[in-house]
């Protein structure tokens, strides 16, 4: 059994949340400037162009790349021979958050009761999910959600039988209706099967994945990418001042479902696309 100490996982949150606030990943800053460069509308260039500008400022500065700096959602896989000292997990991951929110001078966006809305004042608790698997490491992947994607996610039981078109009216049809409001260019996530809170679950986490990679099985891939392209034909464009370049990309998780139910699942996550992850 390996040991891995609470203090290390506290550590490693507090770099990762200040890494994300700061710093967009590659992929996603090769996505934007590939954006600006087949982008037919002027204003659509010149908003990526700030974008791509932002993203410079903040990682130089070390400055927030949006003045939202979520509600930190975390995917967490512990390894079956690990073996936890110094503390609980929950409680160490809430402490990373709380360091680097404090250290880094970034807003506290959560409110401790969601009718009384007081503000907790360090930016905890932090939502956790948490898999058990097998092996001896502990791999961490956490995303900075801010409200104005999140607040545009979408669900719906479809029929089975509306199928795979079904699928596609529904995600394009929400992404339409979303508009500008969730700071495009976007990243979609999709989860499809499952059950209702199953749905919601894999279209977080289909966020997480770099741009560019595709489901690996080639029949969700091609449908990543005839979404991507229906979406892209909205005309919603760059914050919402028209153009192609509505989302960068497409990701789909899907799970096995029920006979009578096919749950789909929108998540969006806005041009800053904060996520990182770490091996422990």
């Amino acid at each position: 059994m390996r040991e891995i100490a609470c203090s290390q996982i506290v550590e490693a949150v507090r770099e990762l949340c200040l890494d994300a606030n700061y710093r967009l990943n590659p992929s996603m800053i090769r996505a934007l400037e590939d954006a600006r460069q087949r982008e037919e509308s002027p204003a659509g260039r010149k908003i990526l162009d700030h974008l791509l500008e932002n993203a410079r400022i903040a990682a130089s500065g070390e400055n927030p790349l949006c003045q939202d700096t979520g509600l930190v959602v975390f995917f967490i896989e512990l390894g079956q021979e690990v073996h936890l000292v110094g503390g609980r997990l929950e409680d160490a991951v809430n402490e990373g958050v709380r360091r680097a929110y404090r250290e880094g001078y970034l807003r506290n966006s959560v409110v401790g009761d969601p009718l009384r809305r007081r503000n907790t004042g360090d930016n905890t608790p932090a939502v956790i999910w948490l898999d058990l698997v097998p092996g001896d490491r502990l791999r961490i992947d956490m995303a900075p959600k801010g409200a104005g994607s999140e607040n545009m996610s979408g669900l719906a039981m479809l029929k089975p039988t509306q199928g795979e078109e079904g699928v596609i009216d529904f995600v394009v049809d929400w992404i339409s209706r979303a508009g500008g409001n969730p700071c495009p260019p976007i990243v979609v996530g999709v989860g499809l099967g499952g059950t209702f809170e199953k749905a919601a679950w894999l279209a977080k986490k289909a966020i997480l994945r770099e741009i560019g990679e595709r489901n690996p099985d080639p029949y969700y891939a091609q449908l990543e990418e005839r979404l991507l392209e229906r979406i892209n034909t909205l005309g919603i464009g760059p914050m919402g001042f028209g153009g192609r370049t509505t989302a960068l990309d497409v990701h789909i998780e899907v799970y096995p479902c029920h006979i009578a139910s096919l749950p789909v699942a929108v998540n969006i996550q806005c041009h800053s696309a904060r996520h990182k992850s770490i091996i422990l």
